[in-house]
């Protein structure tokens, strides 16, 4: 099996790394083309120069689809460390300083420093969205006014009282919305 690709930009088709097995869900190609067609076109988002968190990284597909697409610079939290490891490996491929792992637990994070553009990606069905985002807002990782892009499974719902996009791709529901 092939692992996950960057769609677009300076990185375009470039193959991730992915760790064995199936601990690590890596995001739908057609839903992260969905969230980058949505950043890419929307007046509330500039993704060229954005700081972006990765957060339940995996293989960073989404951080390193950000750079690939002119991000300035992108942090990764991802606990695994099969999938820390791969993330690495793709860090390392790609040869990027505007890079960081932290090999944390996303609810009980490191002092960060903030960004305004925060990926969240947890395994379905765990409810770690609204939990996480507390944990990193009360330790600097969000910025004021930060674009919060969350997906989520089957079933799983996520009370946003006026998100700025919303779109369901096979099995991940996503939603778009500014803290």
């Amino acid at each position: 099996m092939t692992g996950p690709r960057i769609i677009a930009g300076r990185w375009r088709g470039r193959v991730l790394a992915a760790p064995e097995g199936r601990e690590t869900r890596p995001t739908n190609i057609r839903a992260r083309q969905a969230v980058f067609d949505i950043l890419a076109h929307a007046p509330w988002c500039d993704l060229q120069e954005a700081k972006v968190l990765d957060v339940f990284a995996g293989t960073g597909a989404y951080g390193l689809e950000a750079l690939s697409r002119g991000a300035a610079s992108a942090s990764f939290i991802e606990q695994s460390r099969e999938a820390a490891a791969a993330l690495r490996a793709n860090i390392a491929g790609l040869k990027l300083e505007s890079a960081k792992l932290f090999t944390a637990d996303a609810l009980h994070p490191p002092a960060g420093n903030p960004h305004d553009l925060v990926f969240l990606d947890p395994p379905y069905g765990e409810a770690l969205i609204s939990p996480a985002l507390a944990a990193l807002t009360a330790k600097g990782w969000i910025a004021p006014g930060a674009i919060i892009v969350a997906e989520m499974g089957p079933g799983e719902t996520l009370d946003i009282v006026e998100p700025l996009a919303e779109r369901a791709h096979g099995k991940a529901h996503l939603k778009i919305w500014r803290v």
